[in-house]
């Protein structure tokens, strides 16, 4: 790979870092809200509230294939110009809102804006790097997520206590409209496109990605791939996957409300801890897959840990509030190892005219689980009085993901090398 220009990593990687960071915050703080008063100030109730929390990924669910298929096809530089604009004027748009009917309106057109984004961003990728390098750069994509939890929890929980949960959201909703002007600045669809690749880097990328393309089994249309086992059994592993992810970032706040004399600053630095073992294990866990080649058995173990330790903290309780906690950060730091090499499976074993639209339909799935995940575990809470059923309930999800993880088998390719036994370790 000396060959091929290291730039790509030093240029690319932080933007689309940035990008999915900025996205992945109107997310996540939605659970910082509605923990700080904006139930009471808009007389929400618990139903109702679980529901707005868990809206989003309804939204979201619906827009990812139409969305990869355009950044495929057309331009993912445009796409995610026009979502990074909606999605910063809705986010702060919540901090005015006055009553519950456009809110909920709002976290749905939010969710819809954003689906696109995370396709997108790996068709993007998918454009400029390598099957050596797209492990890491998958990872340091999705870091955008448990980095932007970290240090969100940390400032939406002074934000919180110095001007209020409206001030929150509009100040954490402008940052996006910024970025979509300094995105379009800087990339470009292809390498191709690029001014700041010499005419030799560029054929020798877009060279090395064309000889990968060889080696795959032809699929002809989007209604094939999505028929292929593998991409149902990765669409289901990653569903039941996100019901713990994500019922875990939209709860854990509360989660840790739940210990004594815990105030909201306190409540952000504590929910920090996860992401910050996130992080490390994610960069770990890509780097060593890429370098071996291996994707399946760098996913499902992880997954099973954080299964157990979402057990065992229910199993221990709340009367060792410290104890389940640390177990709760492992717990974090295991289920968002995996996500590079997961990411990395489809454009292995399916061909660029269609890894894109399935890899679009795998992340619906997993909306989907999230919209499952966040409502449900408010659900639970809400009718047994305690968070026990929704430890069972998201552990059990996790150990069904580590089940269609290890059943899933590479596609059959054009000829045989050395190097792709990686999808069926």
């Amino acid at each position: 790979m000396n060959h091929l220009s290291s730039a790509r990593w030093s240029r690319l990687i932080p933007i689309a870092f940035i990008t999915y960071s900025l996205a992945y915050l109107d997310r996540a703080n939605y659970g910082f809200g509605a923990a700080a008063g904006m139930a009471k100030d808009l007389q929400i109730t618990a139903g109702v509230s679980s529901l707005l929390g868990a809206l989003f990924f309804l939204g979201y669910f619906f827009f990812q294939i139409p969305g990869a298929h355009y950044a495929e096809n057309k331009s993912a530089k445009k796409l995610i110009f026009w979502s990074l604009i909606l999605w910063g004027v809705l986010a702060s748009a919540i901090g005015v809102i006055t009553n519950v009917t456009l809110l909920l309106i709002v976290r749905f057109l939010l969710g819809v804006v954003e689906s696109a984004v995370m396709p997108a961003m790996l068709v993007f990728l998918s454009h400029w790097f390598t099957k050596k390098e797209r492990s890491r750069a998958n990872t340091f994509l999705i870091l955008g997520n448990p980095v932007t939890v970290l240090w969100m929890s940390i400032v939406s929980g002074y934000l919180l206590d110095l001007f209020g949960w409206r001030w929150m959201f509009i100040l954490e909703g402008i940052p996006a409209i910024i970025w979509a002007f300094i995105w379009w600045k800087l990339v470009s669809d292809h390498p191709k496109d690029a001014k700041w690749l010499t005419d030799d880097e560029k054929q020798a990328l877009e060279g090395t990605l064309e000889d990968e393309q060889k080696g795959l089994k032809e699929v002809k249309n989007y209604r094939e791939a999505f028929k292929s086992k593998s991409v149902v059994y990765l669409s289901l592993q990653y569903f039941f996957w996100s019901i713990g992810v994500y019922g875990f970032v939209m709860w854990l706040p509360s989660i840790i409300k739940a210990a004594p004399d815990m105030s909201l600053v306190e409540t952000g630095w504590l929910s920090s801890a996860p992401y910050v073992l996130a992080t490390i294990m994610m960069l770990l866990v890509s780097y060593f897959s890429d370098k071996m080649l291996v994707r399946k058995s760098f996913v499902w173990p992880f997954l099973l840990i954080g299964a157990v330790a979402f057990y065992a903290s229910y199993a221990i309780g709340t009367s060792h509030f410290w104890v389940s906690f640390a177990l709760l950060v492992i717990a974090g730091g295991a289920m968002y190892a995996p996500y590079g090499p997961f990411f990395a499976i489809v454009p292995e074993i399916l061909p660029k005219n269609v890894a894109g639209g399935a890899m679009a339909l795998i992340n619906s799935m997993g909306a989907l689980g999230s919209f499952v995940g966040a409502y449900f575990v408010g659900f639970l809470n809400g009718i047994t009085g305690s968070f026990a059923a929704s430890y069972f309930f998201m552990a059990g999800s996790l150990v069904l993901a580590v089940i269609f993880t290890v059943i899933v088998k590479g596609e059959k390719r054009k000829s045989v090398k050395p190097d792709l036994a990686e999808v069926k370790s």
